[in-house]
């Protein structure tokens, strides 16, 4: 079975293929249609969605996959957060959401006038490409919990759910 993630981010290309040791994993850049940025739950997993149902429709019998990850506002306060999305090989949508943790206020006017968190951290920690390595997450656990592993709880809970529907369904066609 193959799995196409929609992304060539290396650690979400590593989430997946740390949870789907049995598949053939292919990368491919998908579009999100969303923001760079996005802002939100809606927005972050709409671009999830988006990217798992574009890498699916790029080869048949597939499973595509979307990570992605974007800032919300709780209480007036700025939040990481991440989405994934999985579309199996008949069309049905599972999606789950992950670790969330508050960013800095100084955050906030700067992802207000459309800079990525990516970018932002980059001045932030006066390093580079920290979306590739640790992540924010990363940089404000001090290590304890990295953006891969971020990812990779996501991607367990697709397919824990992904699982449990195909064996269930598995399951009632032997009742039958």
């Amino acid at each position: 079975m193959k799995i196409v993630i929609g992304s060539l981010n290396r650690t979400k290309v590593e989430a997946v293929k740390s949870v789907f040791l049995r598949y053939k994993v292919i990368e491919k850049d998908v579009p999100s249609n969303v923001s760079a940025q996005p802002i939100g739950d809606e927005e972050t997993l709409a671009g999830a969605i988006n990217r798992a149902q574009a890498a699916r429709a790029l080869e048949q019998q597939t499973i595509g996959i979307g990570l992605e990850g974007g800032v919300t506002y709780l209480q007036d306060e700025l939040y990481l957060c991440n989405w994934g999305a999985l579309v199996d090989t008949d069309g049905k949508v599972y999606t789950a959401s992950g670790a969330r943790i508050k960013l800095p206020s100084v955050f906030h006017d700067q992802i207000n006038r459309g800079l990525e968190l990516s970018e932002i951290m980059n001045v932030y920690t006066k390093r580079h490409d920290i979306r590739h390595q640790e992540g924010a997450i990363g940089i404000f656990t001090n290590g304890l919990v990295l953006r891969d592993e971020m990812f990779t709880h996501v991607v367990k809970l697709l397919k824990g759910q992904m699982d449990y529907w195909q064996k269930l369904h598995q399951s009632n066609k032997k009742q039958d």
